[in-house]
């Protein structure tokens, strides 16, 4: 008899943001002795940490751009019906082979819409089979808030006919489901909260770099771009140079754009690619700036460091700004928009960051990737 096993899917397009919560709760079912097979479609990147678990790479895929019309694959090619039919039967294959007690699809079928070629089929083999397999949606706190009524109703009744539950990894005290998603009354039966995942970070209490910095974070990379421009040309006007500035800018942050902020060095400022130790750099800085994407966003509320946010908002993105407004109306970080960052605004934002040094931590909570393995244990 197959060993009972959970098959996590997840597809990046554009950032690495879904792929790395999907990799924190992969490390937490690992340590409580669950078997996963991590199946990732998106395009791979260095040193992921999944736990103990079994990683497939699907055919990889990306989004040409922000707005999330155009596939390519890995190598730039649009991908056709055939490419499509190819790695369905892949993923059905992998299915097959795995027999998993449990299927967890992150973000669908509240989003990645484009992938019900592959993921419909899915769902309807793990009806059918014999040993019944548990189905569980994954998403994240916010959803970008469809504006098209059929396409809400499309996942209502998609979650309704093959999903057991909806894991939701925020914390209700900061938003509910509710707020973005109109159709929820329908599948309130369904929901879980979790709490945000946090992601495993290397931790060392001997360490001191980063300690009095400013440390800015820009994600994945791949949509932080122009706020990395803005916040060099901001730092090359001598803003704040009693301080080290140390920019930690992820995997997809274009080469051209790194070269052209490296052309011209900044006394007492440093650029780096990831760092797993992300979040003990932004708990013994001074002050943290970083957009506010779920991971970030995880990642710097568990310090106590005065944080401001730049939410990015390219695109028919509204979730980075919600969160980030809900937090600052909460009074947890200040936020200065992308389309108003200057060096006046960024010096508001500072000084009022910077103000009280006493308060008491946000309270919020991020205990989601335990919590997740526990109740998925549980079901199975």
């Amino acid at each position: 008899m197959t060993t009972p096993n959970i098959f996590l899917y997840v597809q990046n397009l554009l950032g690495i943001g879904h792929l790395r919560r999907a990799a924190a709760i992969s490390c937490a079912l690992s340590e409580i002795g669950l078997d996963v097979n991590f199946v990732s479609g998106g395009i791979p990147i260095p040193n992921l940490n999944v736990g103990s678990a079994k990683f497939h790479q699907l055919p990889p895929v990306r989004s040409l751009d922000r707005n999330f019309k155009v596939l390519v694959d890995e190598s730039g090619r649009e991908i056709d019906d055939k490419w499509r039919q190819n790695r369905c039967y892949k993923l059905l294959d992998l299915f097959e082979k795995t027999k998993p007690s449990m299927i967890l699809t992150e973000l669908f079928p509240f989003g990645r819409r484009q992938f019900r070629f592959e993921l419909i089929p899915l769902l309807d083999h793990a009806q059918e089979a014999k040993w019944k397999p548990k189905i569980i949606a994954s998403m994240r706190d916010i959803l970008v808030t469809k504006s098209r009524q059929d396409r809400n109703i499309e996942i209502s009744r998609t979650l309704t006919k093959y999903y057991d539950k909806v894991l939701v990894h925020g914390d209700e005290q900061i938003i509910t489901l509710e707020e973005t998603f109109p159709l929820s009354h329908e599948i309130t039966h369904l929901v879980e909260y979790t709490g945000y995942v946090l992601n495993p970070s290397v931790l060392d209490s001997k360490e001191t770099v980063g300690s009095g910095e400013v440390v800015v974070s820009l994600g994945g990379g791949a949509v932080g771009s122009d706020t990395l421009t803005k916040l060099f040309k901001i730092r090359r006007e001598n803003f704040m140079d009693d301080t080290q500035w140390r920019f930690i800018v992820g995997p997809h942050m274009p080469e051209e754009i790194l070269h052209e902020v490296k052309r011209s060095p900044i006394k007492d400022t440093i650029v780096e690619r990831m760092r797993p130790d992300l979040p003990s750099l932004i708990n013994r800085a001074r002050l943290s700036i970083s957009q506010a994407g779920y991971n970030t966003v995880a990642e710097v509320l568990s310090c106590n460091t005065p944080a401001i946010f730049v939410p990015f908002e390219g695109g028919a993105e509204t979730e980075q700004r919600i969160r980030a407004d809900l937090l600052a109306k909460r009074g947890a970080v200040e936020v200065v928009y992308e389309d108003e960052l200057d060096s006046h605004t960024l010096a508001k934002a500072i000084t009022r960051a910077l103000k009280d040094q006493t308060k008491k931590p946000f309270k919020i909570d991020l205990d989601g990737a335990k919590r997740t393995a526990k109740f998925l244990s549980g079901m199975i």
